[in-house]
């Protein structure tokens, strides 16, 4: 089983990297922020669409490595469409997810695609990347823009 994510893991990785969903700036958006990782350079800007309680639209741009995109990419396709908690209990989940020891189980049923992100828990300086575009998230959400929290 874990055989196969791992295959999965770097399957979807280098496809967001190459093709990623949702990627450029949205106009006009409600909610904006920029995220920097001082320690390896990724940079990321997400932009939200939020009315009713709920994200309309999800966009990003930046540059970084190839997990930082794949993660910002899937993350934009997991959150269109979700309440503002629903979205803050996936961000709760996928820290979760991707700061728990590598031996624990990933619910694949519950994260779907994200579980391939699991794979970051083997490499503790990636973990980092992979949230980079999470954290952003959240910050667009909270109308705050930190560098590197």
């Amino acid at each position: 089983m874990m055989d196969n994510l791992k295959e999965l893991y770097q399957q979807v990785i280098l496809d967001h990297n190459r093709n990623p969903k949702n990627f450029g700036k949205l106009d006009p958006h409600t909610h904006f922020s920029e995220g920097f990782n001082a320690l390896c350079g990724d940079r990321v800007d997400v932009y939200l669409d939020v009315s009713d309680n709920k994200i309309q639209n999800v966009t990003f741009e930046g540059s970084g490595c190839a997990i930082s995109k794949a993660s910002a990419s899937l993350m934009t396709t997991f959150l269109k469409d979700k309440t503002v908690e629903e979205a803050r209990e996936l961000f709760k989940e996928f820290q979760d997810m991707i700061t728990a020891d590598k031996n624990d189980a990933v619910d694949i049923d519950k994260m779907g695609k994200l579980a391939v992100l699991s794979g970051v828990r083997e490499f503790p300086t990636r973990v980092k990347c992979a949230s980079l575009a999470w954290h952003t998230f959240i910050n667009a959400l909270d109308d705050k823009n930190e560098e590197d929290d």
